[in-house]
């Protein structure tokens, strides 16, 4: 046993090894090759700043339509080129090649609206999850993708715990379990994801960035026809009835933009019904010397539960097989209302320096009912919890050059304040067994910059210091139905720093090959439904036990490296890393209890490649190889649960006429891992 444990890290080494050396292998011709392409296959260069620093901190790696590939501020262009911005790169000319695009030295990805529209997916999170390094985790039946949550890097059922989503660039994840449903953005009213794997962002964003962090950014209507609107409905199987609308307007400064969404469907299962609407407002004015916006949105959700399907050999029961789309849990729901606004506006101080101020609201009210077994009704739990976070993120963007270099800096201060209070009775109408209030604020400070070293090599570095304060009580009421004796939750205050650590390399070699690198450090606060559940009931003679709200913060260590090409009509990109994780925070479903595990590790491989075949053509794939393992304690070697180790996609656009009629046909696999012993 102990020769099969030392020898795993050989073969993980040979592994990840041989994933990123056969593509280099089969690049070789094809690099050479690009390094003799002519000027007009290169994109060109954009040397002015971008005008929606207000919606984003890291900007994208961006080719056709990604965004703009850009000139750090404040370096003259050369060769003649002019100085507004129009000039196009030439491969003699390294100088207007420099890159200040994402988080240097970070794996990334971009999906624009083109690709969702052409996407033949149906959900917005199996759009996201043909991503190499992206998998699905569907708890509760996934009707329009409802509650399905999206891991980045291997975090099975805590992945949205571990995910951070931003909307137009500020964070969402709030500090419940519950996550960001996926579902309640509108498809029609997204201009692009941004998608940086690993937890580089951290530095930016703070905690819940330790897989990863998805930026989506809303589409404003600026920039387009004086009024534009549209309509779209269908009906379905399983009695499904969707309907959607948008409508946009442009005058002067000023521009405006809706968008909604409606369905209701039965579900494929007993007990899986979807009744969801939603809907996001923008008002956005742009001058050059100030911008500013005003975000609205709101959903509205009814879902029922089905339970799991149970699968026992040694009896011969299969459910799947005998009733697939029978149900568990009869009368199980969850219901949630959730309504948010930001403001905020960006006003240039001096010639490369711009103030960015924003700030918001967000309320979400959640009911949900738990009861025993299939065919009963007694009651197990109610849920009414209402949570309202309010939040101010000022920042200031600079760019100038730093002892002659090219530099890009982004500091600013985040601050967070949220409010939880939830009534847990054993069944609607009964008074609260258990009544929590918890509050969490959170002060931070953060600083990175961006310095080109040469024209060919780009250098960031950033930190960010974080002060988490909770507060949470529970009162316990021994006369509420469904008391058995366990004890009140002692108070819990406390206060504590994290850090976050990023630094970068990305080095061109021309313009068609490069490779990047990086090294970060991030941490996770634990959510309030942890804190909550993260102490036992009883001993094993049912005598109480003391109950706590405290849990560790789980942190994390990653190392990163890879390389993206482009040549000619063919691009990719393809990384290692390795993860550390310590006191990873965890749910034992058998003891209903949250706790840290003991030291654990991620690691694998990510691949992703496209190639125009022609002008209407184009061909897209991904591989991805992923491992999430006990490094440490009684578990050492084994795989942590709900993880695929394998997952690839690949898809065909084709433009069939004018882009008027387009076809998108994609497939792809996830394949389980192999249960370890």
């Amino acid at each position: 046993m102990s020769s099969i444990i030392k020898a795993a890290p050989r073969r993980r080494t040979c592994l990840l090894a041989s994933t990123v050396l056969v593509p280099m292998l089969s690049l070789g011709v094809s690099t050479a090759r690009a390094q003799q392409a002519p000027p007009d296959q290169l994109p060109p260069i954009e040397v002015s700043p971008p005008a929606d620093e207000t919606r984003t901190r890291a900007k994208p790696i961006t080719d056709d339509g990604y965004g703009s590939r850009r000139m750090a501020p404040n370096v003259s262009p050369t060769g003649g080129a002019p100085a507004d911005g129009s000039n196009v790169a030439s491969p003699g000319n390294a100088t207007t090649n420099r890159q200040f695009a994402g988080i240097v030295g970070a794996s990334t990805a971009v999906i624009t609206a083109a690709d969702i529209a052409h996407s033949p997916a149906q959900t917005l999170q199996e759009i996201i999850g043909q991503v190499p390094g992206v998998q699905l985790t569907t708890l509760f039946g996934g009707v329009n993708g409802a509650q399905t949550n999206v891991d980045i890097r291997g975090f099975g059922a805590f992945a949205s715990a571990n995910t951070l989503l931003l909307i137009n660039g500020r964070r969402v994840n709030d500090v419940d379990l519950q996550g960001v449903d996926f579902s309640t953005i509108p498809r029609d009213s997204i201009e692009r994801i941004e998608i940086t794997r690993g937890n580089s962002g951290a530095v930016l964003y703070g905690d819940n960035a330790i897989g990863g962090v998805i930026n989506i950014v809303l589409k404003t209507g600026a920039g387009g026809p004086p009024a534009t609107i549209r309509a779209e409905g269908g009906v379905g199987s399983f009695n499904q009835r969707m309907a959607a609308a948008s409508a946009a307007t442009n005058s002067g400064p000023w521009s405006t933009s809706v968008y909604t969404n409606a369905i209701k469907s039965d579900g494929y299962r007993v007990n899986n019904a979807l009744s969801q609407t939603n809907g996001v407002a923008n008002l956005n004015y742009n001058t050059p010397g100030l911008t500013a916006f005003l975000t609205l949105s709101g959903d509205d959700q009814a879902l029922g539960f089905p339970g799991g399907r149970t699968v026992d050999p040694t009896r011969g029961i299969n459910q799947l097989v005998t009733d697939r789309t029978g149900t568990d849990t009869p009368f199980n729901f969850g219901n949630k209302q959730g309504a948010n606004a930001t403001a905020g506006f960006t006003k240039s101080l001096w010639d490369g320096a711009e103030l960015i101020v924003d700030g918001g609201v967000r309320d979400k009210k959640q009911q949900a009912a738990f009861f025993f077994g299939p065919d009963t009704s007694v009651p197990l739990n109610y849920v009414d919890t209402h949570l309202q976070t309010w939040s101010i993120t000022p920042r200031l963007s600079i760019k100038h050059a730093v002892f002659g270099l090219p530099s890009v800096i982004l500091t600013g201060i985040d601050y967070y304040d949220a409010t939880y209070h939830s009534n847990r009775p054993e069944f609607q109408g009964a008074p609260p067994l258990d009544v929590f209030d918890v509050s969490q604020k959170t002060l931070a400070a953060y600083w990175q910059q961006t310095v080109g070293l040469l024209p060919t090599t780009d250098f960031s570095y950033g930190g960010r210091v974080q002060r988490t304060t909770a507060s949470a009580r529970d009162v316990l009421d021994p006369t509420a139905p469904g008391f058995f004796g366990e004890n009140q939750i002692m108070p819990l205050d406390s206060s504590e720093i994290n850090h976050a650590l990023h630094i970068g390399l990305e080095h061109r070699f021309n313009d068609s090959f490069a490779v990047f690198a990086r090294a970060a450090s991030a941490f996770r606060t634990p959510n309030v439904d942890e804190r909550v559940g993260a102490s036992v009931l009883f001993d094993p003679t049912f005598a109480p036990l003391p109950r706590s709200f405290d849990l560790k913060t789980q942190t994390s260590n990653d190392v990163e490296g890879g390389f993206r090409v482009k040549a000619g009509k063919f691009e990719m990109q393809s990384s290692i890393y390795n993860m550390d994780l310590t006191n990873e925070i965890h749910f034992d479903p058998v003891n209903f209890i949250d706790y840290n595990l003991d030291p654990t590790r991620r690691y694998g491989s990510e691949t992703a490649a496209t190639y125009r075949a022609g002008e209407t053509l184009l061909l897209r794939g991904g591989f991805a190889y992923t491992r999430a393992v006990f490094r440490d304690g009684p578990f050492t070697g084994n795989d942590v649960p709900l993880v695929s180790r394998y997952t690839a996609s690949a898809g065909v656009t084709w433009n069939a006429w004018q882009k008027y009629v387009t076809g998108a046909p994609a497939v792809w696999t996830t394949i389980s891992p192999t249960p370890s012993r």
